[in-house]
């Protein structure tokens, strides 16, 4: 009864205001499921490639309507008869139709939404939630939330350099309690800001962006934050930082163009992550602290700051098992964030899961710049227990709706679920 009988997509919008795809695949008796896929903005080189119309006419060229008739002419055909529940099989057929190294026939927005829409079908097949069809056991983690509370570099039009500054709630001793935690430090960081004259508004995954004097004052208004709403900076909310360093590196060197216009060579860079571990230490996790194309500077950042820190790796490893691989070899970073859009399967993306797991490495569940209301990602965090998830501030409806998601899977397990908390926070600490 999980037969595929038929596929459909139609071009819907992100929370950018800009063209994605939504994809619905339905099954034999009747059941279907649904897959609306992200857009980033802060994109590595060597991600799954996008499939956009080109057409300036509409929407800029952004347009997705050559990924949905794909979806309908090309997928739909080769899919059906086979077995919803057949996930492996499905995203190898997937590849072969496309046939390229970079999913660039078919678009990665185009698999993806067929990969996903199939997992939820067959889920809705079974009548289990998708965490369970993606793993079923007796007992699962809930991730710790990185809230993305403070934006700069590509997602804000301000002053900061580094692309995203977060609120970690380590100390929590359950999720719905991590959630309460961060609300109320967003809530006590706007309060902060208003009172020292600077603007509220927020950027795309809906931290504030406000023009402050420097990088560092970033780090020091968490940290008030952090305090005014009672928590203890550290061991009870932690900081991360994804500075998306490959946006301002430019021909060898590190520019800070948006702040003092500085510039550093990439063993500067550990140099200046050095100190900012010694003067920040309630920092446990460092994305893309260093360019996608610098790989003997990761493999030295690796070398020097590897046990002291969590180095994740995003443009880097854009979620592609072949590229993680190499990594692992060159002995750069020490974690993987996982992108499902990156590279477009959940299989494939799944299987970076497991080799990080078998290298010693963490990994990081995370959401795009540009969302929708799909839940996925919130049960594909619970569903692979790594522990770990980014899917922006305690506002946006878009990144709100990962959260709540969450909840209700804390609330479903009960006495099943454990919050990853100080577990993840101790490997660093």
């Amino acid at each position: 009864m999980s037969q595929i009988v038929q596929l459909d997509a139609l071009e819907i919008m992100d929370s950018r205001g800009h063209p994605t795809i939504q994809v619905m695949l339905s099954v034999e008796s009747g059941k279907t499921g649904i897959a609306k896929v992200p857009s980033g903005a802060s994109t590595g080189k060597n991600e799954a490639v996008e499939l956009r119309d080109g057409d300036r006419r509409r929407y800029g060229g952004k347009g997705v309507r050559r990924a949905v008739e794909n979806v309908i002419g090309v997928i739909q055909p080769a899919l059906r008869g086979m077995e919803a529940c057949e996930q492996r099989a499905i995203d190898e057929r997937l590849l072969a139709l496309d046939g390229t190294s970079d999913k660039g026939r078919l678009g990665a927005n185009a698999i993806l939404g067929v990969s996903v829409a199939a997992a939820r079908a067959a889920a809705c097949e079974q009548d289990v939630p998708l965490y369970r069809y993606l793993a079923n056991r007796e007992a699962y983690v809930l991730p710790v939330p990185m809230f993305n509370v403070l934006n700069g570099g590509r997602h804000a039009d301000n002053s900061l350099d580094f692309q995203e500054f977060m609120i970690a709630p380590v100390g929590a001793p359950s999720f719905a309690e991590a959630l309460q935690a961060a609300s109320e430090t967003f809530h006590a960081l706007r309060d902060i800001l208003q009172e020292k004259g600077y603007e509220t508004s927020v950027g795309d995954e809906g931290g504030f962006a406000p023009r402050l004097r420097s990088n560092e004052e970033a780090m020091e208004l968490l940290g008030s934050a952090i305090d005014k709403a009672g928590y203890q900076v550290g061991s009870g909310i932690a900081i991360n930082l994804d500075p998306a360093a490959s946006e301002f590196y430019e021909k060898g060197s590190y520019v800070f163009r948006k702040s003092d216009q500085s510039r550093k060579s990439s063993s500067e860079m550990t140099v200046m992550w050095r100190e900012w571990l010694t003067r920040y230490p309630e920092i446990y996790s460092l994305e893309d602290g260093l360019a996608e194309e610098d790989w003997n500077g990761w493999t030295a950042l690796t070398r020097e700051l590897g046990t002291k820190v969590q180095l994740v790796g995003d443009d880097i490893f854009v979620t592609n098992p072949k590229i993680f691989h190499k990594g692992i070899e060159r002995g750069i970073a020490n974690s993987i964030l996982i992108k499902l859009n990156q590279i477009g399967t959940i299989t494939e993306a799944l299987r970076c899961i497991d080799m990080a797991r078998s290298n010693g490495y963490t990994a990081v569940i995370s959401h795009r710049s540009g969302e929708t209301d799909d839940t996925t990602i919130a049960d594909f965090a619970v569903a692979t227990g790594v522990g770990q998830i980014k899917t922006g501030s305690v506002c946006r409806g878009e990144r709100i709706a990962k959260y709540n998601r969450l909840l209700e899977i804390e609330h479903e397990l009960g006495q099943r679920a454990s919050y990853a908390g100080s577990s993840v926070y101790s490997r660093w600490k």
